[in-house]
């Protein structure tokens, strides 16, 4: 009875593959697949030199303003619709005019830098160029400015100066 059993198992793995095994692709079997290059993209494309800017480590009430630099690579004005921060403490400033192809321009970011403390905010920008929207990237950390002395500043005169009669 084992020597059976053995025998119809060994049956039973043998037509399993048998039956697994593929044919091997003749060279009439072999489909070629056909590269092309795609063409340029028909209308306005947003290339940036950069979509994030570090503001590094900073003092608070320093420079709040720094810019995306963009040109417009493709093949129709640029036009850019809107842009909005992430919070009123993030400021876009952005070209109102068309953009042409092969045109240059910059975007402005003032982060509000009163604020302590490490930051990451975006931009959104809304344009012409496709559904998709764009973000921009601002991060950074902002130090307390240095407290000046609460007592009488050296620079300013005594009310009762020696050598003075009052």
């Amino acid at each position: 009875m084992k020597n059976l059993f053995s025998f119809f198992a060994f049956m039973l793995l043998t037509a399993t593959l048998t039956f697994a095994q593929t044919k091997d692709a003749t060279p009439t079997q072999v489909v070629k697949e056909v590269v092309t290059e795609a063409a340029p993209a028909d209308g306005p494309v947003m290339e940036f030199e950069a979509t994030e800017v570090d503001y590094g480590t900073i003092e608070q009430h320093s420079d709040p303003l720094r810019k995306f630099h963009f040109k417009n690579t493709g093949t129709a004005p640029l036009v850019i619709k809107h842009a909005k921060g992430s919070c009123g403490c993030t400021v876009p400033t952005y070209p109102k005019e068309p953009i042409a192809p092969g045109e240059k321009a910059v975007i402005e970011v003032r982060y509000d830098t009163k604020r302590i403390g490490a930051f990451t905010k975006t931009v959104t920008l809304t344009t012409n160029e496709g559904d998709d929207k764009r973000v921009l990237r601002i991060k950074g950390k902002v130090n307390a400015a240095p407290k000046e002395d609460a007592g009488v500043p050296a620079s300013s005169p005594s009310i009762l100066s020696p050598g003075k009669k009052n």
